[in-house]
């Protein structure tokens, strides 16, 4: 299935068979002013790896395979963990360490939608490698039409 990033414009698509049929790590599937919609797949043995974001709230949903979700007030200190499978959801707090590793033997597959806007549009990237090598070149930020917080935190990975 062919989708495109059509920025803040009105946009409708069969979520979750895109979701099924996304092998990227991370692919963004829309972007508006204020909310973004990506489609990631985690291999066996894997994780989305563990992050925070201090001023953006995420909801997370997969569509195939098996997950762990674990959260918490730190990196050290993961308090919520949940086992989680096709069908669930994952809400995560601004501010919450977070992580949702993948338990099966096939890949994971769950679409992630960000409050603000978190990448940059229509971005495409096969793995977990080239999303860090992105956001540590400045390749994966936001879109000025976007609306970001003002004065924000940076985001962290463990």
């Amino acid at each position: 299935m062919k989708i495109s990033d059509n920025g803040p414009e009105p946009n409708a698509f069969d979520i979750e068979r895109a979701t099924k049929e996304n092998a990227n790590y991370r692919t963004v599937a829309w972007t508006g002013k204020y909310l973004q919609v990506t489609l990631m797949s985690i291999p066996a043995g894997e994780s989305i790896g563990l992050e925070v974001h201090p001023e953006t709230d995420q909801f997370l949903r997969l569509d195939a395979g098996r997950g762990r979700a674990k959260m918490g007030p730190s990196k050290d200190e993961l308090t919520f963990q949940q086992d989680v499978s096709d069908g669930w959801s994952v809400q995560v707090p601004a501010g919450t360490w977070h992580d949702v590793e993948n338990i099966g033997d096939e890949p994971m597959r769950l679409y992630a939608v960000y409050a603000p806007v978190h990448h940059a549009p229509g971005l495409v990237q096969k793995t977990a490698d080239e999303a860090q090598r992105d956001e540590e070149s400045g390749a994966d930020e936001p879109p000025s039409w976007s609306v970001e917080p003002e004065g924000g935190q940076p985001d962290e990975h463990a």
